[in-house]
């Protein structure tokens, strides 16, 4: 299951990511928002990255209108490894490397074809599984 969570910059990407990995397949766990209205995006970055951490979901996607924001918030929640990415070589890397467990989208710096292409990459490559990379990992989560 994939925890997807938005504020209200990230609500029109966060529905049409939802379908896209719903038509795909994917079960999808949405924390919220679910509207338009102006409201706080750690709460939904909190939301989502807990549901990872916890094991609830196998990872998450995180969407405001840089992705700035709600991935600081979710990289707050321990055992959560949160990158903002904005094309698809960042979100092979961070996967192939650092193992991330959320990915973060901002959806006024992207369209919906390059998400789509973003989440597909990040959801499809697994971790690499090299010592350093783990030695690395283990590092950063102290």
């Amino acid at each position: 299951m994939i925890s997807i969570g938005c504020d209200h910059g990230g609500f029109a990407l966060k529905e049409k990511v939802k379908k896209y990995l719903e038509d795909k397949g994917y079960e999808c766990k949405d924390v919220g928002c679910y509207s338009l209205d102006s409201c706080d995006y750690p709460t939904f970055g909190r939301a989502a990255a807990q549901a990872v951490a916890s094991g609830e979901c196998e990872k998450g996607i995180v969407i405001c209108t840089t992705g700035i924001g709600i991935s600081i918030s979710a990289n707050k929640v321990a055992g959560v490894r949160c990158a903002l990415c904005s094309d698809t070589l960042s979100a092979k890397m961070t996967r192939l490397h650092n193992n991330a467990n959320v990915l973060a989208l901002g959806a006024g710096m992207i369209g919906d074809n390059l998400a789509f292409d973003i989440v597909d990459t990040f959801l499809g490559t697994e971790f690499s599984g090299e010592e350093r990379h783990q030695r690395r990992i283990d590092l950063i989560e102290g």
